[in-house]
C-alpha cells in the first residue's frame, strides 16, 4: 500500500510539473508576440525609447540576428511536449529540468514586458537572472545523459543556444542600460569598451566549450550574436571598426576553441571503447 501511495505521489508531481513547464511555455510564446508587435506591443528595437535598438550602442548586434529567437521559442516548446510524452513523465532528468526551464521561460516574458514598460535598470535584473538560471539548468544538463539523439536536439540543444544566445544578450542590455544613464569609464572611449566587452563574451564562449567538452550549441549562438554585432558595427548609423574586428575575432576564437574541445573529447571517447 505504502509504495502504491508513493507512485500515486510521484505521478501527481510529474504531472504538477509537467503543467507548470507547458503553461510557462505560453506564457513565453504570448511575451514573445507582444514584444514582435504584433498584437499591440512595441517591437523590442523600438520600446524603452529605443535602447536597444541595432545602433544604441557598439555592443548591439543587428536586427536579423534575434531571428535565433524563432529556433529557440520552437525548441522550447518542443521540449514542453517532449516532457509530456508517457516514456519522460517519470524521467530522472526531466524531473531535474523541468522547474529551471519553467524560471527561464517565466523571466523571459518578465523581460520583455519590462523593457515594454521601458524599465532597463529591470530588465538588467531580470535578464542576469535569466542568465544565472539558464547556467544552473545547462549545468544539470551537463550532469546527465539524453536518453536519445533526439532528446539531445530538443533539450541539451535548445538550452545551448537559449545560454549563448542570452550571454550575448545580456552584455547588450547591460551596456544599453549604462548607455541610456550616461554611465562612462573614466579615460575608456566608447570604443574601448566596446573592445573590452566583447573580448570577455568570446572568452566566456571558450569556457563553456571547456566546460561543456565542446558542446556545439552555445557556440553557434555566440559565435551567430557576436558576427551580427560585427555586421551592425560595419553596417548602420553606429560603425567601430575596433568593436567589429572584436566581435569577428571574438567568434573565430570561439568557434575554433569548440570545434578542438570537442574533437579532443571524441578522441577520448574513442580511446575508452577501444
Amino acid at each position: 500500500m505504502a509504495g502504491r501511495n508513493d507512485r500515486s505521489a510521484a505521478g501527481s508531481r510529474d504531472r504538477v510539473r509537467q503543467w507548470t513547464v507547458a503553461a510557462s511555455a505560453v506564457v513565453a510564446v504570448v511575451g514573445a508576440v507582444i514584444g514582435s508587435g504584433a498584437v499591440g506591443g512595441t517591437p523590442i528595437d523600438e520600446a524603452a525609447g529605443g535602447a536597444l535598438s541595432a545602433d544604441s550602442t557598439p555592443i548591439a548586434p543587428a536586427g536579423p540576428a534575434f531571428a535565433i529567437w524563432s529556433v529557440i521559442y520552437a525548441g522550447l516548446l518542443a521540449f514542453a511536449v517532449w516532457q509530456f510524452l508517457p516514456a519522460h513523465t517519470a524521467s530522472p532528468r526531466m524531473r531535474r529540468l523541468g522547474y529551471p526551464v519553467a524560471v527561464t521561460l517565466l523571466l523571459n516574458a518578465a523581460w520583455i514586458l519590462s523593457v515594454q514598460a521601458g524599465l532597463l535598470l529591470m530588465s538588467v535584473i531580470v535578464i542576469v537572472a535569466l542568465l544565472a538560471t539558464l547556467a544552473y539548468t545547462f549545468l544539470e544538463i551537463l550532469r546527465t545523459r539524453p536518453s536519445g539523439a533526439v532528446e539531445a536536439i530538443v533539450v541539451d540543444g535548445t538550452m545551448g543556444l537559449y545560454l549563448g544566445w542570452v550571454c550575448v544578450a545580456t552584455a547588450a542590455n547591460i551596456t544599453a542600460y549604462l548607455t541610456d544613464i550616461r554611465v562612462r569609464l573614466p579615460g575608456l572611449s566608447l570604443d574601448a569598451a566596446a573592445v573590452l566587452v566583447l573580448a570577455t563574451a568570446g572568452l566566456v564562449g571558450v569556457l563553456l566549450a571547456v566546460r561543456s567538452g565542446g558542446r556545439f550549441a552555445p557556440a553557434l549562438a555566440l559565435c551567430w550574436g557576436l558576427a551580427w554585432v560585427a555586421v551592425a558595427r560595419t553596417n548602420g548609423t553606429l560603425l567601430s571598426q575596433p568593436a567589429a574586428v572584436t566581435a569577428t575575432v571574438a567568434a573565430i576564437g570561439v568557434a575554433v576553441a569548440t570545434v578542438a574541445l570537442r574533437l579532443r573529447a571524441s578522441r577520448r571517447t574513442a580511446s575508452a571503447t577501444d
